[in-house]
């Protein structure tokens, strides 16, 4: 997967892609790693794909929620941009660079399969129940 760098201005209010409905805007201190993860998720069974984003120091976390997800074979990348934005420094009263990065995130094959394995107590679909009449102490 390539890594593609480009440099750009801060998004504009109104800008149409700042609205995207499967964008994930990450902070590191605001919400914990795992809330993160389990919106991706969600967002992913929604939209078959998710956008994570983040600026600076919070861009360790959004690699970090990415390669949880591959990891566990939910996800496939597609997309990893980076740029850098200018921003307003309140206390400053200049504009500053901070780096940004966006990972684009596809449904893999097994995603489904997986997450229902998951929501079905762990139990594997091909691993059927044990029956309790099954022991070992038969006559």
């Amino acid at each position: 997967m390539g890594v593609e760098t480009t440099v750009a201005a801060a998004p504009a209010a109104g800008d149409q892609a700042a609205l995207k409905k499967n964008r994930i805007q990450v902070s590191n201190t605001k919400k914990p790693l795992f809330f993160y993860v389990n919106l991706a998720k969600r967002y992913i069974q929604q939209h078959n794909e998710v956008e994570l984003s983040a600026l600076g120091m919070a861009i360790t976390t959004v690699v970090t929620i990415a390669e949880i997800l591959k990891n566990n074979g939910l996800v496939v990348e597609k997309k990893v941009l980076t740029s850098t934005v200018g921003m307003k420094d309140e206390n400053k009263g200049r504009v500053v660079q901070k780096a940004k990065i966006e990972i684009v995130l596809g449904k893999s094959d097994k995603f489904d399969m997986l997450m229902n394995a998951a929501n079905n107590n762990n139990v594997a679909p091909e691993t059927p129940p044990k029956d309790p009449k099954d022991t070992k102490d038969k006559e």
